[in-house]
């Protein structure tokens, strides 16, 4: 099968940068609550900081190496810089013209307000004077710029200020500049007494409260200009997983230069003088195009704890609780409940505590003899992990994989790696070369003389927190075939030796691509000979270019394709004689859709319904070790379809769809009743409580 031209392919970069436009226009939405349009303006902030971090970093590494690798869309890393640059900046000045113009003002009209110096009463003034004394001067260095003071180090993503001077200090010194960097453990939006903002809701930005006083941390100089600045820079990790010894060690050690890696972005306040902008840009080797001049603070980042300061459910997303399934609702004992047949949980919907519970009872069960468990993200304060401890440390045989390299989680896997160590677990980092990213977790338990295995299989992470923001499904079961296949997973990962053939997983990076690929044309040959045929796939990115030939020739031979991608998708549909029988839709709502869930309609006469923990990228098919694993009961079969596809499908509210040029286009009820899938599943589960 030839590969897709570079003309029928999208590029990776635009397309993330389109999946934020999407979480913007959340932002935009008036009918969204207020404060939840807030935090969607923060969300954006934080994913393309990630973005500039990962992503933006490795174009410039290539532009530097003078890579004249293309692109599968047939782009240089110049001419995708170019565009990245183009569609970044046009993004970032329409987050912020709709903060300023849009959101404070609504939330000001709520008695919400964000106090500017321009305004403050005499109070105020006062009130801010005396916290600048109590709580900032003592804590902050200025550094005057000269020959024996250079420019400073400046973490990642911190705050600081760039001061232009005149006059000569106590020594005679007359730099002309002075940086001042704000500690990380300052707030940067302070809360004001009611009594002193008169208004029930007063903030005030730290960079405001240090504009106005920044004069005194230079006595009698004169402060021609302050200007607030961040840097962002390159966080990708340079392990060499052959060279190193001991994985955690090498990591701990690289950890702390993270924050000190290539600048990547500089983003500064709008009244930055041109002077200051171009020399901070000489001072961290950035062309003009890394600028970013932004007229509010320099990370929005920060203004996510509002929302939870602020006392106004009317502003926010009606609260919900998780149900239970019925056959869980009274703490039954879990394994004699998986034992009566599977156990489907759909998060955030339903509740995450089931998967706590499966660990918490078989850390204290005493005929649990071991239990194996896989860790991505996890969480500070996991109780998942805290039972694992308990486990081992009750004398039962616990491993855990743990991956080190999970990016930004890196510093909490290898506390609780060490953690485990020190109470005798088995702690495993994975696989040379390969991010474990399935979740697993295996039990087994000692009943009538003989061992039997079960297991939870999911598409999340076992992170309590993410459960109730993302969807996914998870599968309690102690299916002979399933639960056989899993322990035979840990022990490839545990252990050495070649891959033996798994009854029912599918896994990467063995046989998942392959499987997908051959799924696909099973299909397309069923349409061909004139049988029922069609693929519907929930995936959060779709970029592998043999599976996308696979998807075009399925639509050439007649298919129907619906694909639902909540990030990046290459493909293209709807091009004539290509991918005319191709819809690809995205849903961003609520809740983050993450759930990876593969129906193909008529494989050897039956349904087939596949939930994984990959999406449909080469890092997940090759370079990384997933599950993908069938839902075998023809009721939960049923159940994932009817949750997990077809609300998705008819969503007219939170659906964009995209373009055979790859633009997206939201999804409008017009004459049809508004139908959002995510508000239908929580009315759902509302329901059956």
């Amino acid at each position: 099968m030839s590969l897709p031209s570079p003309d029928t392919l999208i590029n990776r970069e635009l397309g993330i940068l389109a999946f934020q436009k999407r979480v913007l226009a959340q932002a935009e939405d008036a009918g969204m609550p207020l404060l939840e349009r807030l935090k969607f303006l923060c969300i954006v902030s934080s994913n393309m900081d990630e973005f500039f971090e990962v992503r933006v970093a490795g174009l410039q590494e290539q532009i530097r190496a003078h890579s004249t690798q293309h692109s599968p869309d047939g782009m240089t890393p110049r001419q995708q810089y170019r565009a990245v640059s183009d569609t970044a900046h046009a993004l970032v000045a329409r987050q912020y013209e709709l903060l300023n113009d849009e959101v404070i003002p609504a939330l000001a009209e709520y008695g919400i307000h964000f106090l500017r110096r321009t305004h403050w009463t005499d109070a105020q003034a006062a009130w801010i004077r005396d916290y600048f004394h109590r709580e900032l001067m003592p804590v902050l260095t200025p550094v005057g710029l000269d020959p024996s003071h250079p420019f400073p180090r400046v973490l990642n993503k911190s705050l600081n200020f760039a001061v232009e001077l005149s006059g000569r200090d106590a020594f005679g010194r007359n730099s002309g500049a002075a940086v001042v960097q704000a500690p990380r453990a300052l707030p940067r939006v302070i809360r004001m007494p009611e009594a002193i903002a008169g208004v029930e809701y007063g903030f005030v930005f730290l960079s405001s409260i240090l504009h106005a006083h920044v004069g005194e941390l230079f006595a009698g100089m004169t402060v021609a200009g302050c200007y607030q600045f961040r840097v962002t820079r390159n966080s990708d990790l340079f392990v060499d997983d052959e060279e190193n010894k001991n994985l955690r060690e090498t990591l701990a050690g690289e950890l702390p230069q993270r924050h000190f890696g290539a600048a990547v972005r500089l983003e500064v306040a709008d009244n930055c003088s041109e002077s200051m902008a171009n020399f901070l840009l000489e001072q961290f080797e950035l062309d003009r195009d890394a600028l970013y001049q932004v007229h509010g603070p320099v990370n929005l980042v920060r203004l996510m704890q509002v929302p939870d300061w602020v006392d106004r459910p009317d502003l926010k997303f009606s609260p919900f609780v998780p149900a239970l399934p019925a056959r869980l609702a009274h703490k039954e004992d879990i394994f004699d409940q998986i034992r009566k047949g599977d156990i489907l949980l759909h998060h955030p919907f339903e509740s995450f505590q089931p998967v706590i519970d499966f660990i918490e009872q078989a850390a204290a069960d005493p005929n649990v003899v071991a239990i194996r468990q896989t860790v991505y993200r996890t969480g500070t304060d996991s109780q998942l992990m805290q039972a694992l401890i308990r486990a081992a440390q009750s004398g039962k045989e616990v491993t855990v994989v743990v991956e080190l390299l999970a990016r930004f989680d890196e510093d909490t896997n290898i506390n609780w790696a060490q953690r485990l160590e020190q109470v005798g677990a088995h702690v495993v980092y994975g696989v040379v070369g390969h991010k474990t990213h399935a979740k697993l977790a295996l039990v087994i338990r000692r009943e009538d003389g003989a061992l039997k295995r079960y297991a939870h299989l999911g598409t999340g992470n076992y992170h309590a927190r993410t459960a109730r923001l993302y969807t996914d499904f998870g599968l309690l079961t102690c299916n002979e075939e399933l639960t056989q296949d899993v322990g035979q997973l840990f022990t490839q990962i545990t252990g050495l030796g070649k891959a033996g053939k798994m009854k029912r997983l599918w896994q990467s990076p063995f046989t998942l691509h392959g499987e997908i690929v051959a799924a696909i044309e099973r299909e397309a040959d069923n349409a061909r000979t004139g049988k029922p045929a069609a693929i519907v796939a929930k995936m959060n990115a779709l970029l592998e270019p043999n599976v996308i030939a696979a998807l075009y020739a399925a639509s050439q031979a007649g298919v129907k394709i619906d694909l639902v991608v909540r990030g990046v998708c290459a493909l293209k549909p709807g091009i004539p004689g290509l991918s005319d029988n191709i819809r690809v839709r995205s849903i961003v709502g609520r809740f983050l859709e993450h759930t990876r869930i593969f129906y193909f309609r008529n494989t050897g006469g039956e349904e087939l319904v596949y939930l994984s923990s990959a999406d449909w990228m080469d890092r997940n098919f090759f370079r990384r070790i997933e599950t993908c694993f069938p839902v075998l009961n023809p009721k939960l079969r049923k159940r994932v379809i009817a949750e997990g596809l077809k609300p998705y499908l008819r969503d007219n509210a939170q659906a964009w769809e995209m373009q055979a040029d790859g633009g997206f286009r939201r999804k409008t009820s017009r004459r049809a009743q508004p139908y959002c899938a995510q508000a239908e599943l929580l009315a759902l589960y509302a329901r059956q409580k």
